[in-house]
């Protein structure tokens, strides 16, 4: 089956270009009895459209979201709901030279290699744009988790380049992470890292960093054994966003400089009888099930593989050629990232709480 679909209880399936006529997704396995209307999916949609920022493309979609279906007088009932947002400032002629060329660190070579053509406006589907249909479809788990469960997530900018912000991740709160352009819970640091992709801006060139997600009250149980483990089903989410190079979970990669005596998390009951550990260098999960800690990773974007600076590459008959690309792109994709990290984690722990669920009847 072509991988367009997301999910096993809560399903996705997300269809468009980004030079198309619409963007759209099919979300199927939503609880009836949930409130919900535009403006629910729209205050996430707007945290990733284009144009937000002089530090963002400056391609002018409003992203109006519309309901097409499976909501009726305010709420859901149930049945597969379709929405959509159509592209109302494409400017598919900024791709006119670039039909029969392979731009360096795009997927216009593999896609043409597996499907022998390609949409060479815009990217296509390989384009960053499908994943607003990602975060309509996360927008209905966030809202659903939040009021059912008291689910939180507040992903934030960590780290742009090498300027870095050094944050306890389970003090963040939405509202420091908006505070400015870049999703910075820093304001101090978050200047400096503004400035730094101004200067990448004004070389014509581009900048990668990470992205920390957080998702907080989790409830104990959520995850499968094996091949369905939480970690798991959240890395291929995350790896699945376009420019995502890296995904390490808890303490990740820098647990392995800690001895077995220092990593592991011991445990305690609290006054309410709750099961909780000391540390969390665990990230909320032990054996890819969740123990009721917050849970917490990182996710690494690359730099934007569309620069203004002189490249070297080739065209469909073979031939070097040299390319300058045009359009409207980001310097750095991380600001309008975050509510995609946000949505796939909410995907992915909205899969898993109906899937629990389930069991336990």
């Amino acid at each position: 089956m072509p991988g367009n679909t997301f999910g096993q209880l809560f399903k996705i399936t997300t269809a468009g270009e980004s030079h198309g006529g619409a963007i759209g997704v099919i979300v199927d396995g939503c609880p009836p009895g949930l409130a919900l209307e535009a403006s629910d999916i729209q205050v996430e949609l707007d945290r990733r459209r284009p144009g937000q920022s002089s530090i963002t493309t400056p391609r002018a979609e409003k992203d109006t979201i519309h309901i097409l279906s499976g909501v009726s007088d305010g709420f859901t009932i149930g049945t597969p709901i379709l929405l959509v947002v159509y592209n109302d400032d494409a400017r598919s002629e900024d791709y006119n030279n670039l039909k029969d060329l392979f731009r360096p660190s795009h997927a216009d070579f593999t896609y043409e290699a597996k499907y022998g053509r390609r949409e060479w406006r815009g990217s296509g589907r390989a384009s960053a744009r499908e994943t607003l249909a990602r975060v309509a479809a996360g927008a209905i788990a966030q809202k659903y988790l939040r009021e059912t469960v008291g689910i939180e997530f507040v992903s934030y900018v960590e780290r742009v380049g090498d300027i870095a912000v050094n944050v306890k991740y389970d003090t963040v709160t939405r509202s420091e992470i908006e505070k400015n352009n870049i999703r910075c819970p820093d304001d101090k640091i978050a200047k400096k890292m503004i400035s730094l992709i101004e200067k990448i801006k004004a070389e014509h060139d581009s900048i990668g960093g990470i992205i920390r997600g957080v998702i907080k009250n989790v409830p104990v149980g959520l995850g499968e054994p094996v091949f369905d483990k939480l970690p798991a089903d959240l890395g291929k989410a995350m790896l699945s966003i376009n420019a995502v190079k890296g995904f390490d979970f808890g303490s990740g990669f820098d647990g392995v400089g800690l001895r077995g005596s220092e990593h592991n998390d011991s445990l305690y009951a609290d006054t309410t009888g709750r099961i909780r550990t000391r540390t969390n260098y665990a990230g909320g999960t032990v054996g890819g099930i969740s123990n009721g800690e917050n849970m917490y990773f990182r996710v690494a974007f690359k730099p934007v593989a569309t620069i203004g600076l002189e490249q070297k590459t080739v065209d469909r008959r073979g031939k070097n050629v040299k390319l300058s690309a045009a359009g409207r792109h980001d310097p750095c994709v991380l600001p309008r990232a975050v509510p995609i990290v946000d949505a796939m984690g909410a995907l992915v722990i909205m899969d898993h709480y109906l899937r629990q669920k389930g069991q336990n009847k």
